[in-house]
């Protein structure tokens, strides 16, 4: 990388800035979760090789600012690991996955306390840009371990009747957005409740629905059609084919 953003290196690589790599990043990110979700093994390794670079890439664009190095970064992760895990550096007791947790939120508001970036509110220190799904169970789960929860699931599907409510009876397009956006959100807390990753089960859903859409498109043609044009009852008698068989 070094070489690559030499003055006789790769003009592109020397264009880049952190801000034009950072999509990049967030492209490699998903990457690698749809390697893992298809149990790609030899794909994982390489887009991890991808998305290895891109701190390096951070971290030589840092150095020849004279901010870093990626040996500092790399020392930072060493050391807030070994902080963070007192019961197994240290001689705190943790038995749990749970209690491990618990340590390891206290000493985070500890640190950020000491450096004087601690949050004002419980929900001030949430980062603006999660992706809303990711931003909503932050949200939620901060206010459930502060207290503000449901007591159980079934309530929860109550909550979600009564949003459903809510939208049918919503006159104008923004208060249909309003309760859209309310439904979403009940969603994502009762995917807490089941201790189920709301992106995780939507991104699962979102390829379910594409295999069995690309079934439907085979299937039709083969007789020499397209999905366009078709009745909709034939749509759905493939539809339910499609769910049988894939």
């Amino acid at each position: 990388m070094a070489k690559l953003r030499a003055p006789d290196g790769c003009p592109w690589d020397r264009e880049q800035t952190f801000d034009s790599i950072k999509r990049h990043t967030l492209e490699e990110t998903y990457e690698v979760m749809e390697a893992i979700e298809n149990r790609d093994w030899p794909g994982l390794c390489e887009e991890l090789g991808d998305l290895l670079l891109q701190p390096v890439f951070y971290a030589q664009m840092a150095s020849e600012e004279d901010l870093f190095r990626i040996e500092d970064a790399l020392r930072s992760i060493n050391e807030k690991l070994i902080r963070r895990h007192p019961h197994i550096f240290g001689d705190v007791i943790a038995e749990t996955a749970g209690e491990v947790l618990s340590n390891w939120d206290a000493i985070k508001k500890r640190e950020k306390a000491e450096k004087g970036t601690a949050p004002a509110g419980l929900l001030d220190g949430i980062t603006k840009t999660l992706p809303a799904v990711l931003e909503a169970k932050e949200i939620s789960s901060r206010a459930a371990k502060a207290g503000f929860d449901w007591e159980n699931p079934a309530q929860v599907v109550d909550k979600l009747h009564e949003e459903l409510n809510e939208l049918r009876e919503a006159g104008t397009p923004d208060e249909r957005e309003s309760e859209i956006g309310d439904l979403f959100f009940v969603l994502v807390n009762l995917a807490r409740f089941y201790k189920i990753d709301p992106e995780q089960a939507l991104r699962r859903t979102n390829a379910k629905f594409k295999k069995r859409f690309a079934y439907m498109e085979e299937r039709l043609a083969a007789e020499g059609r397209k999905v366009a044009g078709t009745p909709v009852g034939e749509l759905e008698a493939y539809w339910q084919e499609a769910k049988r068989k894939t």
